[in-house]
């Protein structure tokens, strides 16, 4: 194979044959299970969008490669915010146990390396104002899932912006979205739904939800008078933001 076959594929300039992927798989003696997934994807790749199980091994692994990340959630602490009480909750509601568990919770704390670590990514998050007041959780983990957020919302790479109700419809009653920016690959647009997640990449997809995320950033609050409403938020729980 030449090295700039091999080059494309990894900018994304080409799509191997699924031939190719299962002989670089058998060379490389691939788990069983992997290798159903990665030839599924292989057989998929030329389309223009696809689903996968959602926040599988493949978002995770765009997740760390991102250099920058625009995430909106509408009614839900973005994953790489939660606290492991929060997220412990919304896991367990979601019907995850035992060892999957404590797995998930670990991943996602290691997952925030991205943010925190020595060459963190720039993270921009809208959030819905629902996200601060969720009947499901109660106010001792929300104090302090909030006190988490302004801590790492003081961090010159990471932005939090609250979106409150609007008497008008906006793109994000859609649902959540996160768009990633890497180096030197194209931009991905990732869509979560219940346990599915859509990728889209066509440079005039990812156009269109730009251009949604600019729509929502300007209809939210600004990044101090979103933190003045958190600390509402938590005083109105009865706590205090430091």
């Amino acid at each position: 194979m030449h090295a700039q076959e091999l080059s494309n594929w990894e900018y994304g300039k080409r799509i191997p044959k699924v031939e190719q992927v299962a002989l670089l798989m058998g060379a490389l003696v691939v788990d069983p299970e992997e290798r159903k997934r990665l030839l599924e994807l292989a057989r998929t790749a030329a389309e223009e969008s696809w689903l996968e199980a959602s926040k599988s091994g493949v978002y995770v692994q765009y997740e760390r490669e991102a250099s920058e990340l625009f995430d909106w959630e509408p009614a839900l602490v973005p994953g790489l915010l939660q606290t492991p009480a929060y997220a412990r909750i919304v896991l367990s509601d979601l019907g995850v146990a035992g060892d999957e568990l404590e797995k998930l919770l670990l991943l996602r704390q290691v997952r925030r390396g991205l943010l925190t670590g020595p060459k963190p990514a720039l993270y921009r998050a809208v959030i819905g104002e629902a996200v601060l007041r969720p009947p499901f959780i109660e106010p001792s983990v929300m104090v302090e899932q909030l006190r988490f957020m302004l801590n790492l919302s003081r961090r010159p790479n990471i932005g939090i912006q609250v979106l409150r109700g609007t008497s008008s419809y906006h793109p994000g009653y859609c649902g959540p979205l996160v768009i990633l920016d890497f180096p030197q690959l194209p931009p991905i647009v990732f869509l979560e739904q219940y346990r599915v997640g859509g990728y889209l990449y066509a440079e005039d997809q990812v156009a269109d939800y730009r251009s949604v995320a600019r729509s929502l950033a300007a209809l939210a609050l600004s990044e101090p008078d979103s933190c003045a409403l958190i600390r509402e938020v938590i005083a109105g729980y009865g706590g205090a933001d430091e």
